[in-house]
């Protein structure tokens, strides 16, 4: 059990996000196989058509078969494919995406053929090779074992896209109605906002501009993911992020913060050579209660309101008003111990409240 928790420890959580996928594929796909294998089978006229026989032990071999290539194929899937085509149309995404993978189910149904030759029917490994070689040369056949993988790849793909439209675990709670009555949540809220917009928006060509701000949107997101982070909407050039209130998420918060401007520079010479100009951007932090309910009819999501969002936003705003990167009210910082990151503001009057904030600056190193 250690040994297990210091092996997730060396994943980030990107990482972990992506091998569940890819263990949940490959055992969705497993189970329907076998499925679709033993109903077609129990029901064929012609249970010589396959060159196949149901057993105890072809079950078993067809499990292992299926589901370490299904594993292989997931993987490939999320962590090879979606990166490499991801700036590609959806629909030529999908496509070329399902003819890899089914290229990859045929090899699949070769090992599937030659084992169940080999070890179920007793049979030499060149009657395999004939056997399969005569049921892929059916035009039957061959829509019978492609068009049910066809659906099943571009369901999942559309799956995995629903949901990291709506951030991790939103589709979810959209699926099981979770929020259909609306529920009063204490939430870390975060706005984050791109320096500078206007002016590198007159700098950069409009297509480059938009480039520019997606690349941007795509670093810092990937470290707000990292640290649990549940994105609520991006507007413009402006990302707001929330968190359930609790210590630890405060300083995972804090965390996220640092590792996106980490990210940022990090990347510096990419941005430079890209667009001359490396991204930088401000932050105003705030904790409170929030409204959080399911809103729309023809497109749904999860909404949150409150004075809490309100507040975040001004303190975002604050940062340009003082020159400071980074600023948090008392309301988030008071549960942690972390005097030496932050310096007070004292306290500030805020558009709309009837009482001063106090406010501090995060001094992160990055």
């Amino acid at each position: 059990m250690i040994v297990l928790k210091r092996i997730k420890a060396k994943f980030s959580f990107l990482q972990k996000y992506r091998y569940s996928w890819v263990m949940m594929i490959a055992s969705i796909w497993t189970f329907i196989d076998l499925s679709y294998w033993y109903i077609g089978l129990s029901s064929a006229d012609d249970k010589n058509y396959t060159g196949e026989v149901i057993s105890t032990n072809a079950i078993y071999l067809r499990c292992a078969i299926v589901f370490i290539m299904s594993l292989f194929m997931a993987y490939i899937l999320i962590f090879k494919l979606k990166q490499r085509f991801r700036n590609y149309p959806l629909v030529v995404n999908l496509l070329i995406k399902t003819t890899i993978l089914l290229s990859a189910s045929f090899v699949m149904n070769f090992f599937i053929h030659l084992f169940h030759s080999l070890f179920i029917l007793d049979l030499t490994i060149l009657h395999g090779l004939q056997n399969f070689f005569w049921n892929a040369s059916s035009f039957v056949w061959l829509m019978d074992h492609s068009v049910g993988w066809i659906i099943l790849f571009l369901l999942t793909q559309i799956t995995i896209e629903i949901n990291e439209k709506y951030s991790p675990g939103v589709f979810w709670d959209i699926l099981i109605g979770k929020y259909i009555q609306p529920k009063v949540q204490k939430r870390i809220v975060m706005f984050i906002d791109l320096n500078d917009s206007t002016p590198l928006a007159e700098k950069l060509e409009s297509k480059e501009n938009f480039k520019f701000i997606r690349d941007f949107i795509y670093y810092v997101s990937t470290a707000l993911i990292e640290y649990d982070g549940r994105i609520y909407q991006y507007v413009g050039d402006e990302i707001v992020v929330s968190w359930l209130y609790t210590p630890k998420n405060v300083v995972k918060c804090i965390d996220a913060l640092a590792l996106s401007a980490r990210l940022l520079k990090r990347n510096s010479n990419y941005f430079l050579k890209r667009y001359g100009v490396v991204p930088e951007f401000k932050a105003g932090i705030h904790a409170g209660e929030v409204t959080v309910g399911e809103i729309g009819i023809i497109k749904k999501d999860i909404a949150m309101s409150g004075d809490t969002m309100n507040t975040a936003a001004r303190i975002r705003t604050s940062c340009t008003e003082f020159e400071r990167k980074f600023i948090a009210s008392k309301d988030l910082l008071d549960s942690v111990e972390i005097n030496w990151l932050v310096e007070s503001l004292g306290f500030v009057d805020m558009k709309g409240k009837t009482e001063a904030m106090e406010l501090f600056v995060l001094n992160l190193q990055v």
